[in-house]
């Protein structure tokens, strides 16, 4: 009989550890997944900063708009313009700067007709944390 029951233990462990397997691992959360659901309009003229990531990464304005970064992260976040370190390219993001978590701020006017690519000075090598904005 004790041979039954450390059998039957050995397959209720093997199936618990089966099930947490199948549903993802304890392992600590090194980003945004790669299903994320950003639902903005790539015509919105707000990008929220969230998980780790810009939502939308990519937006297309009129000349003259100014664009609005939200903070809805729980960490701070620098946007600023690219390249890094030197954030010369559009000078007009950089008026956004430090967000606390929470905090919004916006760019100056974007006034010239380009794409100005930005990125988040603090982790300047994630992806996630880098797009464009297009001026029209």
């Amino acid at each position: 009989m004790p041979y039954a029951r450390s059998a039957a233990a050995a397959v209720a462990l093997a199936a618990v550890a089966g099930l947490a397997t199948a549903c993802g691992s304890s392992s600590p959360n090194m980003g945004p997944s790669t299903g994320s659901t950003c639902t903005a309009s790539s015509t919105s003229t707000t990008i929220t900063i969230s998980n780790n990531a810009v939502c939308p990464q990519n937006i297309t304005v009129p000349r003259g708009t100014q664009v609005t970064f939200v903070n809805s992260d729980s960490q701070t976040h620098e946007m600023n313009s690219d390249p890094h370190p030197t954030h010369e390219d559009c000078p007009e993001i950089n008026a956004v700067g430090n967000l606390v978590a929470g905090q919004r701020r916006q760019t100056s006017n974007l006034v010239i007709a380009r794409r100005c690519g930005f990125h988040d000075h603090i982790l300047f090598d994630v992806k996630s944390l880098q797009g464009s904005i297009t001026i029209q």
